[in-house]
């Protein structure tokens, strides 16, 4: 199955995801992840399901046996809604690990409980409290590992500019005329300003206290989207100067804020929410309705950490959008209890080798 096949299927579904892309299959093989394209058929031929599975092998230790692990980003692609048709999906996939030789199976759907449906979206895919019943009865878990955002923001594109203008919160509106009136400047990037990028992303993460990968991942994970099509670097300028920016993303009707970054010069005049404001303009443009601004806190409370991110997104007007969040399946429990042990401390480690080499990679820029 060639990308274009693939990711014309993926985008027929709600509750779709640019993380099932083809592109994301191939930027996923970049850190050691093979791909296979799942698809769920009627008797005649009919696809009624469909995901990109990521499967990986590794070492927790160094003279650790190997596991397996099988994870759908965001998926599997479903009607939700049809009970039936998601035990069918999610039975099928458990005999897929099983036959893998599986440790365990992750998913995390894009989909929303009962009671937590947004107000103005209703481009969202819903599942019923009994489905999730028979999903634990099943023996599905909910994941101690989160590995996207459980929860997010999204800005329904569909009124007028204006009305979307309005929406924003005061204070955001304000800053959007700030930083015009400061002389603040969008322009439309490319593959020439990548390394650029990266090293305002790297200035990003020290100065704000989170671990990123190293520059090779970066490049390649922008440089096939921007290819493809589905990517758009937004640079605001000072002058000639490039004080900030983001990439953005989109695919099947809907775009997404997965990367911004910024310096520390000119920050007073509030670059991020023109480059905010502009990527919604932009969005609207590329026939989106949905933009999704990638991230929100799991407990809504002002000691969390992600607390002043979410205000700004607050303020740009969209709704919190509170996801059922990653569920495993442990093929093999035992070694699943095993790894659930061992996993956050290798993970502590891996941050902080990756924070001191972080900090040496920006030392040398």
């Amino acid at each position: 199955m060639d990308k274009r096949e693939w990711n014309s299927i993926v985008a027929s579904f709600v509750n779709t995801s640019i993380l099932q892309t083809a592109e994301w299959a191939q930027v996923k093989q970049l850190t050691g992840w093979q791909p296979d394209f799942y698809t769920y058929k009627t008797k005649n031929g009919e696809i009624k399901a469909a995901s990109l599975i990521l499967c990986r092998e590794q070492r927790l230790s160094k003279f650790g046996p190997k596991i397996r692990i099988l994870y759908l980003p965001h998926g599997p692609l479903l009607n939700w809604n049809d009970e039936k048709m998601a035990k069918n999906v999610l039975n099928e996939l458990v005999d897929y690990a099983r036959q893998r030789k599986a440790t365990y199976i992750k998913i995390d759907p894009q989909i929303i409980p009962v009671g937590k449906e947004p107000s103005s979206i209703p481009q969202c895919s819903i599942i019923s409290n009994e489905t999730i019943g028979w999903m634990k009865t099943a023996g599905w878990q909910v994941s101690p590992q989160q590995i996207q955002f459980r929860n997010t923001f999204w800005l329904d594109l569909t009124p007028p500019e204006n009305e979307l203008l309005g929406a924003m919160k005061q204070k955001t509106r304000y800053n959007v005329r700030l930083a015009e009136r400061k002389g603040i400047s969008i322009h439309k990037g490319g593959l020439d300003d990548l390394n650029l990028l990266y090293k305002m992303y790297l200035e990003t993460s020290n100065r704000d206290g989170f671990i990123i990968r190293p520059q090779d991942y970066y490049l390649y994970v922008w440089e096939v989207f921007i290819k493809a099509g589905m990517a758009l670097p937004l640079i605001a300028m000072m002058g000639d100067e490039p004080v900030a920016a983001l990439i953005l993303f989109y695919f099947a009707r809907k775009s997404y804020f997965l990367y911004g970054m910024s310096t520390n010069r000119h920050r007073e005049k509030m670059p991020n929410y023109l480059l905010q404001w502009e990527a919604i303009r932009i969005s609207k443009q590329l026939g989106c309705e949905i933009y999704d601004l990638w991230g929100a806190p799991d407990i809504f409370e002002e000691s969390q950490k992600m607390w002043g991110v979410y205000r700004f997104k607050e303020g740009l007007g969209g709704e919190i959008i509170e996801t059922i969040g990653a569920y495993d399946f442990p093929v093999d429990k035992f070694s699943y209890r095993i790894i659930q042990t061992l996993l956050p401390a290798a993970q502590r480690i891996t941050r902080l080798i990756r924070k001191r080499q972080m900090q040496e990679e920006a030392g040398q820029m």
